[in-house]
């Protein structure tokens, strides 16, 4: 039964809004295709996706830029006819270009800061494209407010901030009605990138947790389109992330994301973790490069803070040395000592704890009583609601009471700047500000220290600064829970909710001697100055096209409905079996060797009576009575349990515990294949195995007569693949002069001896069938798992040795589309059972032995 939020988005992506007007039908945009044909409205019914299996010859690469807002300023004409517009000079979206090469063409996709009218809309779209290589959004109004001040500010941002809505009036219920909307518009944001992309040659780069859902309306569209996401903002810890209600579809509509970036690692290592709780997912690291699999495809993790643009800053600094603001500053706080926050007005900004370390600071340390300000620029809310009226009020009564209670004639302890600020006066205040203070609760990135350091060394040119000729200072001190407090290890980190060291930070850092303050500011200089905004746009699009290079030499096709949508993609010579082609070469060949896995093969690994059915044991009792077959099932369970699930197949082999004991019929005797038939080394092995059972719990051994397998399936994810490393590790270490092997597989660590796999099974078989004349002139093997890739492998070794025919019929075949040494798959259990059953049906009668008739059920 489908879920009613996939039964919602399916309507969504179909164009239905339920209770939200249908937005208006707009004249499209030129589009710039380099495939034939006509891109219809995104439809999730509609499977067709428009793929390519090469490359175009495209002159030069385009990127397009995806966020929320573009980087214009609009304002409506003085004679009221018609929009002027201008690039915001502050936007990242326009910085970022410096990072990008020098050729590449840039266009923009985003909602503008103003109301359009409708029958504006038309003209202002072609403008924006024609002037500034813009493509507006157009949102209508019932959707905007739903999206924008409904589910991302309601819902997205409080919880990747940490704050759950615990009541209805702290922080509110879930409402899937916003959530819906937020769907809506991220589907008129792809509708946008649509009508221009050219999806053989442009890569997008999607910004922030407005448009997380986007890559999926995208990604169905276009399988192999190169595209990256950055998240401005912290992404939660996973016991934090899980209880949105929302949880799975976003995360897998980030995963149809090519390379998916992070300000900081704790922002990747919690994303990761859901990925490993939540999907099961896990993620390897390569030559410094993090990589997810999923579904054939390797999803990028990039680590990288954003940085800021030196050059505007640079201009601004040349102008602010020459405001008369900085003067007017110097003599308002002559004799003063200036620490200065810049915040904006968010209950997550921390303002309030810094107003009371402030005051803790004046208490503790009367010294700076008359002598310490603190100015606090507050900038005004992008937010609004309950919770951030109190914080206006709690913080305007503490600067009432701590002005009252230290203030003196012509002194104010706390200096409130609740406006907007300019650029150019802000940098003022950094001027003359001895200590910048940033204590906010939970801060993706916050580039204020950034602006503060560059501010302070000033612009060496200029000879109208005193700053200039003497050596430059600043000192810092930033919560530890903002996203750049990992790059500043000169600044003075704290915890904000502590105001009590809050405090004294802010004392110990304006008491510090200015040599160490120099040695401090210069270091934190050659990091802000050499990580600006360019390095850390050209380091996300190199990894960009690292991660994307293959993409249009794998075969790629998307499954899945609405949000369970997904790509998988595979090499070009891995496809899915065709019954009828198996049979055809099937009824051609005279000596057959079939090998079957067990679990996950032929009984499906949900099921919990690993018993086969009457239906199983019919189709490999007709297989294994065949007198032209060789049919075996190779696996890691027990000889007893197999040989008495089976006992029925008088003809079928049976290799249990992946090929230490082996039969090649009922009638014959268990053979030992192992090198080693001494197990000293269990009484090794087991005491370490309890040792980590008893510390690891939902984990359990599982003893066979060969081996010794750990099991952490029911473990918590985390703690138990930890557990597995680190057990790993020490069986090795115990075990290094045993003739056994220790290996890790899927929630699981297992000790086994020494050339026991599956793998030789295979050869072995193989090598007998040569040796009585009747070489194997068709192969079937099939498995699911890593121990079953040791067989395929087998396969093109024997070809090569001669213990296989080049002209062997081989059909390699994995359970589930994924990543294998196999050319062939099977979709599940199901679909094997039904090829196994054509095969069966195919077999010749008269070749079948007396044997087979009585064994059938």
């Amino acid at each position: 039964m489908m879920s009613r939020s996939y039964t919602n988005l399916l309507d969504l992506a179909s164009g239905n809004f339920p209770a939200m007007g249908q937005p208006r039908e707009k004249k499209r945009l030129p589009r710039v295709m380099t495939v034939p044909g006509v891109i219809s409205e995104l439809d999730d019914d509609q499977a067709n996706s428009v793929t390519s299996d090469a490359p175009s010859s495209a002159i030069q690469d385009r990127i397009i830029i995806v966020a929320n807002q573009l980087p214009v300023k609009a304002k409506r004409r003085p004679d009221n006819k018609g929009w002027s517009f201008s690039w915001d000079d502050d936007s990242l979206l326009l910085q970022l270009k410096d990072g990008l090469p020098e050729e590449m063409e840039v266009l923009y996709v985003g909602s503008l800061k103003v109301d359009v009218d409708p029958v504006e809309q038309d003209d202002v779209s072609q403008l924006l494209l024609d002037k500034f290589k813009c493509v507006p959004a157009f949102l209508p109004s019932d959707i905007l407010t739903k999206f924008y001040h409904g589910f991302c500010k309601q819902h997205l941002w409080p919880l990747f901030h940490y704050m759950l809505p615990f009541s209805a009036s702290h922080g509110g219920r879930f409402d899937r009605s916003l959530w819906e909307a937020y769907v809506a518009a991220n589907k008129i944001f792809s509708q946008r990138v649509i009508e221009v992309i050219n999806p053989e040659d442009d890569y997008v780069w999607i910004h922030d947790y407005h448009l997380m859902v986007l890559p999926t309306f995208l990604r169905r569209r276009f399988n192999t389109l190169r595209m990256g996401f950055f998240l401005h903002s912290p992404f939660p810890s996973s016991e934090i992330y899980r209880t949105l209600p929302v949880r799975e579809e976003i995360m897998k509509a980030l995963l149809n994301s090519d390379l998916i970036g992070f300000h900081t690692y704790d922002y990747a290592r919690h994303f990761l973790s859901c990925c490993s709780r939540m999907l099961g997912l896990e993620y390897q690291s390569k030559r410094g490069y993090i990589g997810v699999e999923y579904y054939g495809r390797t999803i990028g993790i990039k680590i990288m803070p954003v940085g800021i643009h030196m050059g505007q800053i640079k201009s601004v600094l040349s102008l602010a040395d020459k405001e008369w603001r900085v003067a007017e500053l110097k003599q308002q706080f002559e004799g003063k000592t200036v620490l200065l926050g810049v915040d904006d007005m968010d209950v997550f900004k921390g303002i309030d704890l810094k107003l009371l370390a402030m005051e803790q600071m004046l208490k503790q340390h009367p010294k700076w009583q008359g002598r310490a300000v603190l100015v606090q620029i507050a900038n005004p809310s992008r937010g609004r609601g309950k919770d951030l009226e109190d914080i206006q009020a709690e913080i305007q009564a503490s600067c009432k009471r701590i002005n009252e209670t230290f203030g003196q004639p012509g002194y104010e302890p706390i200096v409130l700047i609740d406006r907007p600020v300019s650029l150019c006066e802000r940098f003022a205040y950094y001027t003359i500000a001895e200590c910048v203070v940033v204590t906010a609760v939970r801060d993706g990135m916050n580039l204020t220290p950034y602006e503060y350091i560059v501010g302070r060394q000033g612009v060496s040119e200029s000879e109208s600064s005193s700053e200039s000729s003497g050596p430059k200072k600043s000192m810092l001190v930033v919560s530890e829970f903002i996203g750049c407090s990992p790059s500043l290890s000169g600044a003075i980190r704290v915890n904000p909710w502590n105001t009590e060291s809050t405090a004294e930070a802010m004392n110990e850092a304006i008491s510090m001697s200015d040599a160490e303050k120099q040695l401090r500011h210069e270091k934190h200089y050659r990091y802000v100055s050499s990580h600006d905004v360019a390095f850390w746009s050209r380091s996300f699009f190199q990894d960009l096209e690292r991660t994307c290079k293959d993409h249009f030499r794998r075969r790629c096709w998307g499954i899945g409905l609405s949000f369970g949508f997904r790509v998988v993609a595979l090499d070009p010579n891995f496809r899915k079996l065709s019954i009828d082609h198996i049979v055809s070469v099937y009824l051609r060949s005279k000596n057959r060797a079939i090998l079957l896995d067990y679990d996950g093969t032929v009984m499906p690994q949900t099921s919990h009576n690993k018993t086969p059915s009457a239906e199983v044991i019919s189709i490999i009792n007709a297989l294994s009575g065949d007198t032209k077959n060789t049919v075996f099932v190779v696996s890691g369970r027990g000889r007893e349990s197999l040989g008495k699930w089976f006992s029925p197949c008088k003809k079928l082999g049976i290799a249990a515990e992946h090929g230490f004991f082996m039969r090649w019929s009922a009638n014959d005797e268990w053979e030992l294949c192992g090198q080693n038939s001494e197990f000293g080394w269990k009484q090794i092995a087991e005491p370490v195995m309890k040792l980590y059972t008893e510390s690891t719990d939902g984990s359990s051994i599982e003893t066979k007569e060969s081996a010794l397998v750990w099991h952490h399936r029911d473990a918590d994810p985390g703690f138990g693949s930890s557990q597995a490393k680190e057990m790993l590790d020490h069986l090795e270490s115990v075990l290094a002069n045993e003739p056994v092997a220790v290996k890790s597989g899927q929630f699981i660590v297992e000790v086994k001896p020494q050339g026991v796999s599956k793998g030789m099974v295979a050869e072995k078989i193989f090598t007998t069938m040569s040796e009585k004349g009747k070489q194997a002139d068709f192969v079937l093997c099939i498995g699911d798992d890593r121990s079953d890739e040791e067989m395929f492998e087998i396969i093109s070794n024997a070809i090569s040795s001669g213990i296989l025919s080049s002209s062997t019929s081989v059909f390699a075949c994995t359970v589930g589309q994924k990543p294998s040494k196999a050319r062939y798959y099977l979709d599940d259990p199901a679909e094997v059972l039904n090829m196994l059953e054509a095969l069966a049906e195919a077999s010749d009668p008269e070749s079948f032995t007396d044997t087979e008739s009585e064994g059938s059920l």
